[in-house]
């Protein structure tokens, strides 16, 4: 896993330097361009049979190049599972989490529409266990260091907007982590959303216009 970790780092660090040599042209830097800062994120909603489960994964970025984006992310996540251990159709425990967090992210695009994404984040869990049968409530609260990878497909034109689906895992094996089980293996990551670009910055017009 740790040689996979490097691997993946280095191709990422290539590309960082390539996109930024991308960035230059024969007469200096292009600069800053607003219209390549992009907004959006992820949304997931999950119900069944006693459990209940909504979150947001929101994001800015910027699109250093055709093929290679950066930028911030935050988590926010409610999940709760009722049980019923008698089988009696009436519920005796009630566990919930409420994590939020944020990191980065580098999203690198080998091919158009295939990117491969890593994502370091901290995380911050808050568990509280409800017994309905010995009216006892219980909290605690744990923070976890995660570093996401992923692979995904993307509908992508830099200016304008995008969207992506992508399936991934945490490669750290943090037992606190969001993405493990109870077990600490690894659940994996499955998130699907858009994000839209800014419009570009009105250029001056030259001295002398007139309406």
């Amino acid at each position: 896993m740790t040689k996979f970790i490097l691997c993946f780092t280095l191709l990422l660090g290539g590309m960082i330097a390539n996109a930024q040599n991308d960035n230059y042209k024969d007469d200096g830097p292009t600069g800053f361009k607003k219209e390549n800062v992009f907004l959006g994120g992820s949304i997931s909603l999950g119900f069944g049979s006693g459990s209940f489960g909504i979150g947001a994964n929101p994001e800015v970025g910027y699109s250093l190049s055709q093929w290679l984006d950066a930028g911030l992310v935050f988590n926010i996540n409610y999940v709760s599972q009722k049980y019923d251990y008698n089988y009696d159709y009436s519920y005796d425990e009630q566990v919930s989490s409420f994590n939020y967090g944020g990191g980065v992210f580098v999203r690198a695009y080998p091919i158009h529409f295939l990117f491969l994404q890593i994502q370091p984040e901290q995380n911050w869990i808050t568990y509280t266990d409800k017994s309905y049968s010995y009216n006892v409530t219980a909290h605690t609260t744990v923070t976890a260091t995660s570093l996401l990878g992923g692979i995904g497909y993307s509908q992508r034109i830099v200016g304008q907007s995008s969207f992506y689906t992508m399936i991934g895992i945490d490669l750290l094996d943090n037992i606190n982590s969001p993405y493990r089980d109870a077990y600490g293996g690894a659940i994996p990551i499955i998130r699907g959303g858009f994000n839209i670009y800014l419009r570009p910055s009105k250029k001056p017009k030259p001295a002398g216009h007139v309406l």
